[in-house]
């Protein structure tokens, strides 16, 4: 497995990506890996390297790539800054580096995300035509507006097209339980294949092994759930 930080443009900036390849020769099926509100951290860059070491090609975009040390500063406030239009411009624009990648397989691009990330998962599978799979961890705030969007993901599901595979924390308030029904309702009700799994005694941000909530147990069951996902609707 090897690993960089490679630099696209987005709207005439550059963006990092940090991008994760297998060993072996490609071309190789492809899954973005959206942040949490610790940015392309440890974390993140362990789950593109744990993707690849798995047979997938991994980018992880810096979606903070817009902000000033300022606004970085105070963790618990960055999301305040983004705005749903810049997400889509930056996930796309990921695609595009991915499908231009001659060692990546273009037809077969997936996403995947955690606590904020779940929540860009969901607005890319919404956004983007491409994805044909879509695992969202733990994503809040999927009912609201950010910045200067003009739909919550959630107003924007119709344009899903791909199978959906969501993890929730049973002791999550944000997705809540209440949250979780109601995107089955709708997955449901527009014919998008989906499954959900919900883990006992998990609570937000369960994946992360270097937070205070990680659940280990929880991480063991959902983790290979995704590989499996994956497989099935990238690789097969």
């Amino acid at each position: 497995m090897a690993s960089s930080w490679e630099n696209i443009l987005v709207d005439g900036k550059n963006m990092g990506v940090y991008f994760s390849m297998p060993d072996r020769s490609g071309p190789f099926p492809a899954v973005v890996v959206s942040q949490h509100g610790g940015g392309v951290d440890q974390f993140i860059k362990e789950m593109s390297d744990r993707l690849a070491a798995e047979g997938y090609a991994a980018a992880a975009p810096n979606l903070f790539h817009r902000y000033s040390e300022d606004m970085l500063a105070d963790r618990s406030k960055r999301v305040q800054h983004m705005s749903d239009p810049d997400i889509v411009a930056d996930i796309n624009a990921t695609v595009d580096f991915l499908q231009s990648h001659q060692a990546v397989n273009e037809d077969r691009i997936g996403v995947t995300g955690f606590c904020m990330g779940g929540r860009v998962t969901w607005l890319a599978a919404a956004s983007n035509p491409y994805f044909k799979a879509a695992a969202p961890y733990y994503g809040g705030n999927i009912n609201v507006i950010w910045g200067g969007g003009e739909k919550s993901p959630f107003e924007l599901t119709e344009g899903i097209k791909c199978p959906v595979l969501f993890h929730f924390g049973e002791k999550d308030i944000n997705p809540s339980a209440e949250d979780m029904a109601k995107f089955d309702a709708e997955l449901t009700r527009l014919g998008v294949e989906h499954t959900f799994h919900t883990y006992s005694d998990a609570d937000h941000a369960f994946m992360d092994y270097t937070a205070q909530r990680h659940n280990e147990a929880a991480f063991e069951l959902s983790w290979p759930r995704t590989l499996e996902f994956f497989d099935t609707h990238l690789k097969n």
